[in-house]
């Protein structure tokens, strides 16, 4: 699913992340900037552990939870590694919405900064972190429409979701978000 704001293109794909051919792609990753499972794990098995000796050496008190650093992408065709740290979802009554909302905006900011072109999201906080898909997927849709109807920039955001259920999710709400 593809639709076009403001000259950019926001697309949606089910796949694995570490296989995009973007300028950035974004890590689902925890404060401590430590590595992980998922997203974070598989990022750092595919870009070699030069990412995470960059992480550890530019940002040793690691990264608040809604917001976002870069580093380079090791091994990855990417340039760039955007970590984002969403939140744990405790609920909803937590300021969750605004963190999470806070991870993509910071990601598409230093995107832009970098300038890169492209950048692959995953489906931040929807693992581990346990943020329901069907609300998740409306805070990352309408935090990066906003971004893009502000900025134009970067000229393509793609969202690739590991399964169809969270395809699915986001299908819906980008239908919803658009109409």
């Amino acid at each position: 699913m593809r639709v076009e704001i403001k000259s950019c293109h926001l697309e949606l794909h089910q796949g694995n992340i570490t296989a995009q051919a973007v300028d950035a792609i974004v890590n689902a990753a925890n404060s401590r900037l430590a590595g992980g499972g998922g997203v974070d794990g598989a990022i750092h098995r595919a870009g070699g552990p030069t990412i995470m000796e960059e992480t550890g050496r530019l940002y040793p008190d690691g990264c608040p939870t809604g917001s976002a650093v870069i580093t380079d992408a090791g091994n990855l065709s990417a340039k760039h590694v955007l970590h984002a740290v969403g939140p744990v979802w405790g609920g909803g009554n937590r300021g969750e919405a605004e963190l999470l909302a806070g991870a993509y905006r910071t990601c598409l900011r230093l995107a832009a900064r970098h300038d890169c072109q492209s950048v692959a999201f995953p489906a931040l906080s929807t693992g581990a972190y346990r943020y329901p898909i069907d609300q998740a997927s409306r805070v990352a849709l309408r935090t990066t429409i906003d971004f893009l109807q502000q900025h134009a920039a970067p000229q393509l955001v793609r969202f690739v979701l590991f399964d169809a259920g969270a395809y699915g999710a986001f299908a819906a709400a980008l239908e919803e978000l658009v109409r």
